[in-house]
Protein backbone atom coordinates (compact mmCIF):
# COMPACT_ATOMS: atom_id res chain seq x y z
CA UNK A 1 0.00 0.00 0.00
CA UNK A 2 1.27 3.19 -0.83
CA UNK A 3 1.12 6.47 0.67
CA UNK A 4 -0.41 8.20 -2.32
CA UNK A 5 -3.31 4.98 -2.34
CA UNK A 6 -4.17 5.98 1.12
CA UNK A 7 -3.86 9.47 0.92
CA UNK A 8 -6.41 8.88 -2.42
CA UNK A 9 -8.33 6.49 -0.58
CA UNK A 10 -9.32 8.55 2.46
CA UNK A 11 -10.00 11.98 0.05
CA UNK A 12 -12.05 10.08 -2.33
CA UNK A 13 -14.47 8.41 0.59
CA UNK A 14 -14.60 11.09 2.06
CA UNK A 15 -16.29 12.93 -0.86
CA UNK A 16 -18.29 10.11 -1.64
CA UNK A 17 -16.43 8.53 -4.54
CA UNK A 18 -16.02 5.64 -3.08
CA UNK A 19 -18.81 4.50 -1.75
CA UNK A 20 -19.91 0.85 -0.33
CA UNK A 21 -23.32 -0.90 -0.07
CA UNK A 22 -25.00 -2.70 -2.91
CA UNK A 23 -24.99 -0.95 -6.66
CA UNK A 24 -26.29 -1.94 -9.67
CA UNK A 25 -23.72 -1.61 -12.35
CA UNK A 26 -24.08 -0.55 -16.21
CA UNK A 27 -23.49 -4.38 -17.30
CA UNK A 28 -26.34 -5.49 -14.22
CA UNK A 29 -24.44 -6.96 -12.02
CA UNK A 30 -24.90 -5.96 -7.99
CA UNK A 31 -21.63 -4.31 -6.65
CA UNK A 32 -20.93 -4.09 -3.10
CA UNK A 33 -19.07 -0.70 -3.62
CA UNK A 34 -19.38 2.56 -6.42
CA UNK A 35 -16.70 4.29 -7.78
CA UNK A 36 -18.48 7.81 -8.89
CA UNK A 37 -15.57 10.29 -9.54
CA UNK A 38 -17.63 12.65 -10.83
CA UNK A 39 -18.31 14.02 -7.69
CA UNK A 40 -14.27 15.73 -7.55
CA UNK A 41 -15.53 18.54 -9.60
CA UNK A 42 -17.22 19.64 -6.20
CA UNK A 43 -14.03 19.28 -4.33
CA UNK A 44 -11.76 21.45 -5.61
CA UNK A 45 -8.51 20.27 -3.28
CA UNK A 46 -9.40 16.84 -3.91
CA UNK A 47 -9.40 18.00 -7.85
CA UNK A 48 -6.05 19.47 -7.73
CA UNK A 49 -4.52 16.52 -5.62
CA UNK A 50 -5.69 14.14 -8.27
CA UNK A 51 -4.54 16.36 -11.40
CA UNK A 52 -1.16 16.62 -9.11
CA UNK A 53 -1.03 12.53 -9.12
CA UNK A 54 -2.36 12.32 -12.84
CA UNK A 55 0.59 14.61 -13.92
CA UNK A 56 2.90 12.61 -11.56
CA UNK A 57 2.14 9.55 -13.26
CA UNK A 58 2.43 10.61 -16.78
CA UNK A 59 5.72 12.17 -16.24
CA UNK A 60 7.34 9.32 -18.43
CA UNK A 61 4.88 9.98 -21.15
CA UNK A 62 5.45 12.08 -24.33
CA UNK A 63 2.76 13.56 -25.15
CA UNK A 64 1.77 17.13 -27.26
CA UNK A 65 -1.61 17.46 -25.69
CA UNK A 66 -4.03 16.30 -23.06
CA UNK A 67 -7.51 14.98 -24.40
CA UNK A 68 -9.87 14.70 -22.19
CA UNK A 69 -12.92 12.38 -22.28
CA UNK A 70 -16.51 13.50 -21.46
CA UNK A 71 -17.62 13.57 -19.20
CA UNK A 72 -16.15 12.70 -16.06
CA UNK A 73 -12.61 12.57 -17.61
CA UNK A 74 -12.90 16.39 -18.72
CA UNK A 75 -12.44 17.95 -15.33
CA UNK A 76 -10.08 15.65 -14.51
CA UNK A 77 -8.17 16.60 -17.67
CA UNK A 78 -9.10 20.46 -17.68
CA UNK A 79 -7.32 20.58 -13.91
CA UNK A 80 -3.99 18.64 -15.27
CA UNK A 81 -3.92 21.38 -18.30
CA UNK A 82 -4.18 24.44 -16.10
CA UNK A 83 -1.34 22.64 -13.31
CA UNK A 84 1.13 21.79 -16.45
CA UNK A 85 0.23 24.67 -19.02
CA UNK A 86 -0.02 21.53 -21.75
CA UNK A 87 -3.10 21.96 -23.98
CA UNK A 88 -6.31 20.67 -23.63
CA UNK A 89 -8.74 18.82 -26.52
CA UNK A 90 -11.68 16.60 -26.39
CA UNK A 91 -13.23 14.60 -28.51
CA UNK A 92 -17.18 14.81 -28.62
CA UNK A 93 -19.29 12.14 -27.95
CA UNK A 94 -21.44 13.54 -30.68
CA UNK A 95 -20.06 15.13 -33.75
CA UNK A 96 -21.88 18.23 -33.85
CA UNK A 97 -24.61 18.35 -36.58
CA UNK A 98 -24.30 22.36 -37.12
CA UNK A 99 -21.47 25.21 -37.53
CA UNK A 100 -17.93 23.90 -37.53
CA UNK A 101 -19.47 19.96 -37.38
CA UNK A 102 -16.26 19.27 -35.16
CA UNK A 103 -15.62 15.89 -33.57
CA UNK A 104 -13.07 17.22 -31.83
CA UNK A 105 -12.97 20.46 -29.39
CA UNK A 106 -9.85 22.56 -29.51
CA UNK A 107 -6.86 23.55 -31.14
CA UNK A 108 -4.95 20.27 -32.62
CA UNK A 109 -2.61 19.17 -35.45
CA UNK A 110 -2.19 15.87 -37.52
CA UNK A 111 0.70 14.14 -36.11
CA UNK A 112 0.66 15.53 -32.38
CA UNK A 113 0.70 12.70 -29.50
CA UNK A 114 -1.96 12.90 -27.27
CA UNK A 115 -2.61 11.49 -23.84
CA UNK A 116 -6.30 10.13 -23.46
CA UNK A 117 -7.44 10.60 -20.03
CA UNK A 118 -10.07 9.40 -18.10
CA UNK A 119 -11.71 9.25 -14.71
CA UNK A 120 -12.04 5.41 -14.42
CA UNK A 121 -11.83 1.94 -16.85
CA UNK A 122 -13.64 -1.03 -16.46
CA UNK A 123 -14.28 -2.96 -19.75
CA UNK A 124 -12.00 -0.26 -22.01
CA UNK A 125 -14.98 0.11 -24.39
CA UNK A 126 -15.16 3.56 -23.60
CA UNK A 127 -11.63 4.54 -24.25
CA UNK A 128 -10.96 2.60 -27.67
CA UNK A 129 -14.47 4.24 -28.97
CA UNK A 130 -13.18 7.87 -27.83
CA UNK A 131 -9.42 7.18 -29.53
CA UNK A 132 -10.74 6.25 -33.15
CA UNK A 133 -11.91 9.77 -33.81
CA UNK A 134 -8.70 10.92 -32.30
CA UNK A 135 -6.81 9.16 -34.86
CA UNK A 136 -9.01 10.19 -37.70
CA UNK A 137 -7.71 13.64 -37.17
CA UNK A 138 -4.36 12.38 -37.43
CA UNK A 139 -3.58 12.33 -33.91
CA UNK A 140 -1.49 9.56 -32.04
CA UNK A 141 -3.42 8.18 -29.13
CA UNK A 142 -1.16 5.26 -28.15
CA UNK A 143 -1.56 6.02 -24.14
CA UNK A 144 -4.38 6.01 -21.71
CA UNK A 145 -4.38 7.51 -18.47
CA UNK A 146 -7.05 6.81 -15.91
CA UNK A 147 -7.27 7.88 -11.88
CA UNK A 148 -8.23 4.14 -10.99
CA UNK A 149 -7.97 1.17 -12.71
CA UNK A 150 -11.23 -1.34 -11.91
CA UNK A 151 -10.35 -3.30 -15.03
CA UNK A 152 -10.26 -7.12 -14.73
CA UNK A 153 -7.66 -7.69 -17.48
CA UNK A 154 -5.57 -4.74 -16.36
CA UNK A 155 -6.28 -2.90 -19.58
CA UNK A 156 -5.48 -5.32 -21.87
CA UNK A 157 -8.02 -4.89 -24.32
CA UNK A 158 -6.33 -1.86 -25.00
CA UNK A 159 -3.40 -3.49 -26.43
CA UNK A 160 -5.40 -4.96 -29.89
CA UNK A 161 -6.27 -0.87 -30.54
CA UNK A 162 -2.67 0.19 -30.33
CA UNK A 163 -3.24 1.75 -26.69
CA UNK A 164 -1.84 0.98 -23.53
CA UNK A 165 -3.12 1.69 -20.10
CA UNK A 166 -1.72 3.85 -17.51
CA UNK A 167 -3.06 4.19 -14.06
CA UNK A 168 -2.19 5.64 -10.54
CA UNK A 169 -4.02 3.37 -8.71
CA UNK A 170 -5.46 0.19 -8.80
CA UNK A 171 -9.18 -0.27 -7.32
CA UNK A 172 -7.84 -3.21 -4.50
CA UNK A 173 -5.75 -0.54 -3.59
CA UNK A 174 -7.97 1.53 -2.39
CA UNK A 175 -9.76 -0.92 -0.11
CA UNK A 176 -6.94 -1.76 2.56
CA UNK A 177 -6.39 2.27 3.49
CA UNK A 178 -10.18 2.31 3.92
CA UNK A 179 -10.30 -0.74 6.29
CA UNK A 180 -6.76 0.38 8.48
CA UNK A 181 -8.79 3.97 8.81
CA UNK A 182 -11.49 2.29 9.92
CA UNK A 183 -13.64 3.99 7.37
CA UNK A 184 -14.84 0.37 6.14
CA UNK A 185 -15.92 -2.88 7.83
CA UNK A 186 -14.43 -6.31 7.90
CA UNK A 187 -17.00 -7.49 5.97
CA UNK A 188 -17.15 -4.69 3.68
CA UNK A 189 -13.37 -5.31 2.78
CA UNK A 190 -14.43 -8.98 2.43
CA UNK A 191 -17.47 -8.64 -0.07
CA UNK A 192 -15.02 -6.23 -2.06
CA UNK A 193 -12.69 -8.56 -2.40
CA UNK A 194 -15.01 -10.99 -3.45
CA UNK A 195 -16.70 -9.45 -6.17
CA UNK A 196 -13.03 -7.95 -7.84
CA UNK A 197 -12.39 -11.90 -7.53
Amino acid sequence: MTSLAASLAEKLHRIGAVRFGTFTLKDGRQSPFYIDLRVIISAPDVLRDVAHAMLERAASLRYDRIAGLPYAGLPIAVAMSLESGVPLIYPRKEAKDYGTARQIEGVHHAGERVLVVDDVITSGGAKIEAIAPLRQAGLIAEDVLVLVDRSADRGAALAPHGATLHSVVRVEDLLEPLRAAGRISDAELSAARAFLA
